[in-house]
Protein backbone atom coordinates (compact mmCIF):
# COMPACT_ATOMS: atom_id res chain seq x y z
CA UNK A 1 0.00 0.00 0.00
CA UNK A 2 1.50 3.57 -0.97
CA UNK A 3 1.70 6.39 1.24
CA UNK A 4 -1.51 8.40 1.58
CA UNK A 5 -0.47 11.81 0.35
CA UNK A 6 -0.65 15.07 2.57
CA UNK A 7 -3.93 17.32 2.37
CA UNK A 8 -2.54 21.07 2.56
CA UNK A 9 -1.48 22.06 5.88
CA UNK A 10 -3.99 25.61 6.46
CA UNK A 11 -1.13 26.84 8.63
CA UNK A 12 1.60 27.09 5.57
CA UNK A 13 1.47 29.54 3.30
CA UNK A 14 3.17 27.42 0.59
CA UNK A 15 2.72 23.51 0.00
CA UNK A 16 4.63 20.90 -1.98
CA UNK A 17 3.47 18.91 -5.45
CA UNK A 18 4.53 16.62 -7.15
CA UNK A 19 5.30 16.88 -11.04
CA UNK A 20 4.28 13.09 -11.24
CA UNK A 21 1.26 13.41 -8.91
CA UNK A 22 2.24 10.58 -6.69
CA UNK A 23 4.36 11.36 -3.27
CA UNK A 24 7.18 9.01 -2.98
CA UNK A 25 7.35 6.47 -0.09
CA UNK A 26 7.63 7.70 2.81
CA UNK A 27 10.65 6.75 5.59
CA UNK A 28 10.34 6.47 9.08
CA UNK A 29 12.04 10.09 10.64
CA UNK A 30 12.16 10.04 14.75
CA UNK A 31 12.55 13.46 16.19
CA UNK A 32 12.82 14.18 19.67
CA UNK A 33 10.74 16.76 21.92
CA UNK A 34 12.31 18.10 24.92
CA UNK A 35 9.02 19.51 26.35
CA UNK A 36 8.91 21.51 29.74
CA UNK A 37 5.21 19.57 30.25
CA UNK A 38 3.98 16.24 29.93
CA UNK A 39 0.68 16.49 31.20
CA UNK A 40 -2.30 17.42 29.19
CA UNK A 41 -5.83 18.84 29.84
CA UNK A 42 -8.45 18.58 28.45
CA UNK A 43 -12.54 20.60 29.25
CA UNK A 44 -14.58 18.89 26.08
CA UNK A 45 -17.59 17.42 27.86
CA UNK A 46 -17.32 14.45 25.08
CA UNK A 47 -14.15 12.81 26.98
CA UNK A 48 -14.24 11.15 30.08
CA UNK A 49 -11.00 12.20 31.56
CA UNK A 50 -9.09 15.76 31.96
CA UNK A 51 -5.62 14.67 32.25
CA UNK A 52 -3.46 12.67 29.51
CA UNK A 53 0.16 11.98 28.80
CA UNK A 54 0.88 11.43 25.47
CA UNK A 55 4.67 10.31 25.18
CA UNK A 56 5.01 10.36 21.19
CA UNK A 57 3.06 12.48 18.50
CA UNK A 58 2.22 11.14 15.33
CA UNK A 59 1.26 7.25 15.10
CA UNK A 60 3.25 4.76 12.85
CA UNK A 61 -0.21 2.33 12.49
CA UNK A 62 -1.60 4.86 9.70
CA UNK A 63 -5.23 4.55 10.63
CA UNK A 64 -6.89 6.41 8.11
CA UNK A 65 -9.45 7.47 10.27
CA UNK A 66 -7.44 9.41 13.03
CA UNK A 67 -9.01 12.38 14.47
CA UNK A 68 -5.54 13.28 16.19
CA UNK A 69 -4.35 13.86 12.21
CA UNK A 70 -4.95 17.95 12.22
CA UNK A 71 -2.97 18.11 15.41
CA UNK A 72 0.12 17.44 13.17
CA UNK A 73 -0.74 20.68 11.35
CA UNK A 74 0.27 23.05 14.56
CA UNK A 75 4.25 21.06 14.31
CA UNK A 76 4.15 22.34 10.27
CA UNK A 77 3.59 19.02 9.06
CA UNK A 78 1.12 17.48 7.15
CA UNK A 79 -2.31 15.54 8.48
CA UNK A 80 -1.36 12.42 5.91
CA UNK A 81 2.24 10.81 5.37
CA UNK A 82 3.83 13.51 8.20
CA UNK A 83 1.86 12.06 10.77
CA UNK A 84 2.49 8.70 9.71
CA UNK A 85 6.04 8.44 9.37
CA UNK A 86 7.25 11.86 11.09
CA UNK A 87 6.81 10.91 14.39
CA UNK A 88 7.93 13.07 17.68
CA UNK A 89 8.91 11.48 21.11
CA UNK A 90 9.45 12.77 24.59
CA UNK A 91 12.57 11.17 26.02
CA UNK A 92 11.92 12.81 29.20
CA UNK A 93 8.78 11.93 29.80
CA UNK A 94 8.91 9.77 33.09
CA UNK A 95 10.58 12.42 34.73
CA UNK A 96 8.68 15.29 34.00
CA UNK A 97 5.86 13.22 35.29
CA UNK A 98 7.62 12.73 38.59
CA UNK A 99 8.03 16.19 38.88
CA UNK A 100 4.49 16.79 37.95
CA UNK A 101 3.59 14.84 40.46
CA UNK A 102 5.55 16.11 43.34
CA UNK A 103 3.73 19.51 42.49
CA UNK A 104 1.43 20.81 45.18
CA UNK A 105 -1.19 21.11 42.86
CA UNK A 106 -1.29 17.48 41.87
CA UNK A 107 -4.12 15.78 43.75
CA UNK A 108 -4.08 12.20 42.17
CA UNK A 109 -6.53 12.52 39.47
CA UNK A 110 -6.95 10.04 36.56
CA UNK A 111 -4.17 10.07 34.06
CA UNK A 112 -5.19 8.75 30.46
CA UNK A 113 -2.58 7.29 28.02
CA UNK A 114 -2.80 9.20 25.60
CA UNK A 115 -5.43 11.02 24.54
CA UNK A 116 -4.22 12.06 20.95
CA UNK A 117 -1.78 8.70 19.93
CA UNK A 118 -1.52 5.30 20.58
CA UNK A 119 1.28 4.97 23.42
CA UNK A 120 2.53 1.64 22.52
CA UNK A 121 2.43 1.99 18.94
CA UNK A 122 6.04 0.41 17.69
CA UNK A 123 8.55 2.85 18.39
CA UNK A 124 7.83 2.08 22.04
CA UNK A 125 8.95 -1.55 22.11
CA UNK A 126 12.71 0.53 22.13
CA UNK A 127 12.19 3.76 23.38
CA UNK A 128 9.78 2.36 26.39
CA UNK A 129 8.32 5.73 26.89
CA UNK A 130 5.07 4.67 28.19
CA UNK A 131 6.52 2.07 30.24
CA UNK A 132 8.61 4.46 32.43
CA UNK A 133 5.79 6.95 32.94
CA UNK A 134 3.70 3.74 34.15
CA UNK A 135 6.07 2.97 36.45
CA UNK A 136 6.28 6.68 37.98
CA UNK A 137 2.35 6.30 38.11
CA UNK A 138 2.98 2.94 40.15
CA UNK A 139 5.69 4.72 42.35
CA UNK A 140 2.93 7.18 43.21
CA UNK A 141 0.22 4.64 43.15
CA UNK A 142 -1.74 7.27 40.33
CA UNK A 143 -4.78 5.69 38.21
CA UNK A 144 -4.31 5.05 35.09
CA UNK A 145 -6.39 4.17 32.24
CA UNK A 146 -4.97 3.05 28.77
CA UNK A 147 -6.32 3.06 25.25
CA UNK A 148 -4.65 1.15 22.66
CA UNK A 149 -5.05 -1.16 19.80
CA UNK A 150 -1.42 -2.46 20.48
CA UNK A 151 -0.64 -6.26 21.47
CA UNK A 152 2.53 -4.58 22.71
CA UNK A 153 0.70 -3.65 25.83
CA UNK A 154 1.41 -7.35 26.98
CA UNK A 155 4.85 -6.71 27.41
CA UNK A 156 3.68 -4.52 30.59
CA UNK A 157 1.53 -6.83 31.95
CA UNK A 158 3.03 -7.45 35.52
CA UNK A 159 3.62 -4.09 35.78
CA UNK A 160 0.22 -3.05 35.35
CA UNK A 161 -1.14 -5.67 37.61
CA UNK A 162 1.29 -4.09 40.42
CA UNK A 163 -0.32 -1.08 39.59
CA UNK A 164 -3.85 -2.52 40.08
CA UNK A 165 -2.54 -3.67 43.28
CA UNK A 166 -1.81 0.12 44.17
CA UNK A 167 -4.30 2.07 42.45
CA UNK A 168 -7.37 2.27 39.66
CA UNK A 169 -6.15 0.90 36.50
CA UNK A 170 -8.11 0.31 33.39
CA UNK A 171 -7.51 -0.33 29.89
CA UNK A 172 -9.56 -0.07 26.78
CA UNK A 173 -8.34 -1.89 23.32
CA UNK A 174 -10.00 -0.48 20.51
CA UNK A 175 -11.48 -2.72 17.78
CA UNK A 176 -13.63 -0.66 15.38
CA UNK A 177 -13.86 -3.03 12.47
CA UNK A 178 -14.01 -7.34 12.62
CA UNK A 179 -13.52 -8.07 8.83
CA UNK A 180 -9.46 -8.31 8.44
CA UNK A 181 -9.39 -7.23 4.44
CA UNK A 182 -11.37 -3.71 5.84
CA UNK A 183 -9.19 -3.22 8.41
CA UNK A 184 -5.80 -3.63 7.13
CA UNK A 185 -7.50 -1.18 4.38
CA UNK A 186 -8.48 1.72 7.38
CA UNK A 187 -5.48 0.65 9.61
CA UNK A 188 -2.66 -0.83 8.01
CA UNK A 189 -0.02 -1.00 10.27
CA UNK A 190 -2.15 -2.16 13.36
CA UNK A 191 -2.46 -6.24 14.60
CA UNK A 192 -5.34 -7.67 13.41
CA UNK A 193 -8.84 -7.35 14.85
CA UNK A 194 -8.44 -11.08 15.88
CA UNK A 195 -4.65 -10.50 17.37
CA UNK A 196 -6.39 -7.44 19.38
CA UNK A 197 -8.92 -9.32 20.75
CA UNK A 198 -6.15 -11.96 21.88
CA UNK A 199 -4.88 -9.12 24.08
CA UNK A 200 -8.22 -8.33 25.74
CA UNK A 201 -8.00 -12.15 26.43
CA UNK A 202 -4.61 -12.15 27.70
CA UNK A 203 -5.29 -9.05 29.96
CA UNK A 204 -8.56 -10.31 31.57
CA UNK A 205 -6.68 -13.60 32.39
CA UNK A 206 -4.25 -11.77 34.50
CA UNK A 207 -6.89 -10.02 36.37
CA UNK A 208 -7.12 -6.66 34.82
CA UNK A 209 -10.09 -4.17 33.96
CA UNK A 210 -9.96 -4.12 30.38
CA UNK A 211 -12.80 -3.46 27.89
CA UNK A 212 -13.03 -3.09 23.77
CA UNK A 213 -13.83 -0.15 22.02
CA UNK A 214 -15.79 0.31 18.91
CA UNK A 215 -13.99 3.31 18.29
CA UNK A 216 -14.46 4.85 15.60
CA UNK A 217 -17.75 3.48 14.39
CA UNK A 218 -17.33 3.64 10.74
CA UNK A 219 -20.88 3.95 8.81
CA UNK A 220 -21.61 0.85 6.51
CA UNK A 221 -18.44 -0.46 7.21
CA UNK A 222 -18.65 -1.24 11.04
CA UNK A 223 -22.37 -1.46 12.28
CA UNK A 224 -22.80 -4.99 10.61
CA UNK A 225 -19.55 -5.79 12.88
CA UNK A 226 -20.90 -5.04 16.21
CA UNK A 227 -22.55 -7.88 17.73
CA UNK A 228 -19.69 -9.83 16.68
CA UNK A 229 -16.81 -7.74 17.95
CA UNK A 230 -18.93 -7.61 21.36
CA UNK A 231 -19.53 -11.20 21.34
CA UNK A 232 -15.58 -11.96 21.15
CA UNK A 233 -14.63 -9.22 23.61
CA UNK A 234 -17.49 -10.84 25.92
CA UNK A 235 -15.71 -14.33 25.46
CA UNK A 236 -12.42 -13.46 25.92
CA UNK A 237 -13.24 -11.11 29.23
CA UNK A 238 -13.69 -7.93 29.05
CA UNK A 239 -16.11 -6.41 31.60
CA UNK A 240 -17.20 -3.04 28.69
CA UNK A 241 -17.85 -1.63 25.72
CA UNK A 242 -17.04 1.77 24.68
CA UNK A 243 -19.34 3.31 21.35
CA UNK A 244 -17.47 6.56 19.72
CA UNK A 245 -19.13 7.54 16.61
CA UNK A 246 -16.50 8.23 13.18
CA UNK A 247 -14.94 12.02 13.70
CA UNK A 248 -13.79 13.33 9.93
CA UNK A 249 -12.42 16.73 11.26
CA UNK A 250 -10.31 19.03 9.27
CA UNK A 251 -7.48 17.23 7.09
CA UNK A 252 -8.96 14.05 7.98
CA UNK A 253 -11.50 14.03 6.05
CA UNK A 254 -9.60 13.95 2.93
CA UNK A 255 -6.97 11.52 4.31
CA UNK A 256 -10.14 9.07 4.61
CA UNK A 257 -11.59 9.40 1.28
CA UNK A 258 -8.52 8.88 -0.56
CA UNK A 259 -7.50 5.89 1.90
CA UNK A 260 -11.36 4.39 1.59
CA UNK A 261 -11.28 5.14 -2.47
CA UNK A 262 -7.81 3.40 -2.67
CA UNK A 263 -8.63 0.44 -0.81
CA UNK A 264 -12.29 -0.11 -0.82
CA UNK A 265 -13.20 1.17 -3.69
CA UNK A 266 -16.60 -0.83 -4.91
CA UNK A 267 -17.94 0.29 -1.28
CA UNK A 268 -16.48 3.89 -1.13
CA UNK A 269 -19.89 5.85 -2.07
CA UNK A 270 -21.57 3.99 -0.21
CA UNK A 271 -19.45 4.21 3.15
CA UNK A 272 -19.09 8.19 2.18
CA UNK A 273 -23.47 8.64 1.74
CA UNK A 274 -23.63 6.90 5.32
CA UNK A 275 -21.52 9.37 6.88
CA UNK A 276 -22.81 12.06 5.12
CA UNK A 277 -26.71 10.62 6.39
CA UNK A 278 -25.40 10.84 9.93
CA UNK A 279 -24.13 14.19 9.78
CA UNK A 280 -26.53 15.93 8.51
CA UNK A 281 -25.11 16.17 5.06
CA UNK A 282 -22.43 17.01 5.94
CA UNK A 283 -18.62 14.92 6.77
CA UNK A 284 -18.51 16.13 10.40
CA UNK A 285 -20.45 18.04 12.55
CA UNK A 286 -18.10 19.56 15.45
CA UNK A 287 -20.99 20.51 18.08
CA UNK A 288 -20.54 18.87 21.62
CA UNK A 289 -22.98 15.94 22.45
CA UNK A 290 -22.98 15.20 18.15
CA UNK A 291 -19.62 14.56 17.50
CA UNK A 292 -18.92 11.28 18.81
CA UNK A 293 -22.33 10.24 18.11
CA UNK A 294 -23.87 11.14 15.19
CA UNK A 295 -27.60 12.37 14.65
CA UNK A 296 -30.68 11.00 12.65
CA UNK A 297 -32.04 7.45 12.11
CA UNK A 298 -29.16 5.65 10.90
CA UNK A 299 -26.60 6.78 13.81
CA UNK A 300 -29.14 6.22 16.63
CA UNK A 301 -30.09 2.82 15.30
CA UNK A 302 -26.29 1.88 15.12
CA UNK A 303 -25.91 2.94 18.68
CA UNK A 304 -29.47 0.86 19.82
CA UNK A 305 -27.53 -2.09 18.27
CA UNK A 306 -24.62 -1.04 20.45
CA UNK A 307 -26.01 -0.49 23.46
CA UNK A 308 -28.94 -3.75 23.16
CA UNK A 309 -26.34 -6.00 22.51
CA UNK A 310 -23.84 -4.71 25.27
CA UNK A 311 -26.28 -4.92 28.15
CA UNK A 312 -27.33 -8.88 26.42
CA UNK A 313 -23.78 -9.56 27.20
CA UNK A 314 -22.96 -7.68 30.31
CA UNK A 315 -20.09 -5.09 29.03
CA UNK A 316 -22.53 -1.82 29.37
CA UNK A 317 -20.55 -0.80 32.61
CA UNK A 318 -19.33 2.40 33.75
CA UNK A 319 -16.28 3.19 31.38
CA UNK A 320 -12.89 4.61 32.15
CA UNK A 321 -12.17 7.11 34.88
CA UNK A 322 -15.50 6.50 36.43
CA UNK A 323 -13.35 5.28 40.10
CA UNK A 324 -12.68 8.06 42.55
CA UNK A 325 -10.40 6.08 45.10
CA UNK A 326 -7.89 7.99 46.51
CA UNK A 327 -4.90 6.20 46.44
CA UNK A 328 -2.24 8.97 45.17
CA UNK A 329 0.78 9.26 47.50
CA UNK A 330 4.24 10.40 47.26
CA UNK A 331 6.86 8.09 48.05
CA UNK A 332 8.37 8.31 51.81
CA UNK A 333 5.84 10.91 52.90
CA UNK A 334 3.18 8.39 53.21
CA UNK A 335 -0.66 9.88 52.59
CA UNK A 336 -1.16 13.34 51.46
CA UNK A 337 -2.37 15.99 54.16
CA UNK A 338 -4.56 18.77 52.82
CA UNK A 339 -2.72 22.04 52.53
CA UNK A 340 -3.74 24.62 55.11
Amino acid sequence: MRAVSNPPNPWLSAEVEYLEGEPPGARLEVYEDHTREILSSNDSPDVGFTWSVNPYRGCFHGCAYCYARPSHEYLGLGAGTDFDRKITVKPDAARLLREAFERRSWKGELIVFSGVTDCYQPLEASYRLTRGCLEVCAEYRNPVGIITKAPLIERDIELLVELQARARVSVSVSIPLWDRDHAHALEPYVATPQRRMKTIERLAQAGLDVGVNISPMIPGLGDSAIPAILEAAAQAGARRAGFVFLRLPGSVAKVFEERLRETLPLGADRIMNRIRDARGGKLYDARFGLRGQGQGNYAEAARALFDATARRLGLDRQCIGSDERDTFTRPGRGCQLPLL
